[in-house]
């Protein structure tokens, strides 16, 4: 992550304005916008992070199921074929932000030079500091994974 992109201004950002929580994570998709944000749209579906841990007995789609666009007041995602959370804000091909458990998640796509994209994501959460803490370790692991599966899918299905 860029200072730039760590100081930029997130929708979760609007929800939680004194978090005891803040992390960050980003990585570069080899695709344009659109083919990246119909992935994060489908987080909605399904974690796309470690199944066997965060969605027992489910595996998260491997193929784009044609969801129609995310609207506020939806539920976030679906984890162990449970709803969970809410999509709080959201712009069509821009960014996601949801909530789940206390906690408010921003997806948001740069779009880049030659179709390429910066997927970035901010969690916020108002909690104690050793809570943050264990969360954060939590995050970096889980949130890293499901950045890294967008990605993957995202490339797989560009064209």
């Amino acid at each position: 992550m860029s200072d730039t992109e760590i100081s930029r201004s997130y929708p979760c950002d609007d929800f939680v304005t004194s978090p005891a929580l803040q992390a960050w994570r980003g990585v570069g998709v080899e695709a344009p916008a659109e083919a990246v944000w119909s992935w994060v749209a489908q987080v909605r579906l399904a974690p796309y992070a470690y199944d066997w841990i965060d969605n027992p007995g489910h595996r998260s789609p491997r193929e784009l199921v044609g969801l129609p666009e995310p609207r506020v007041g939806e539920k976030f995602t679906t984890a162990g074929g449970r709803e969970l959370g809410r999509i709080v804000s959201v712009e069509p091909g821009h960014q996601l932000t949801g909530t789940i458990m206390g906690a408010f998640l921003s997806y948001v796509l740069v779009p880049q030079d030659h179709d390429r994209t910066r997927l970035l994501l901010k969690v916020v959460m108002r909690t104690g500091r050793w809570t943050a803490i264990g969360l954060s370790v939590g995050d970096l692991v889980m949130a890293r994974r499901q950045l890294l599966n967008l990605k993957r899918l995202a490339e797989r299905h560009r064209h």
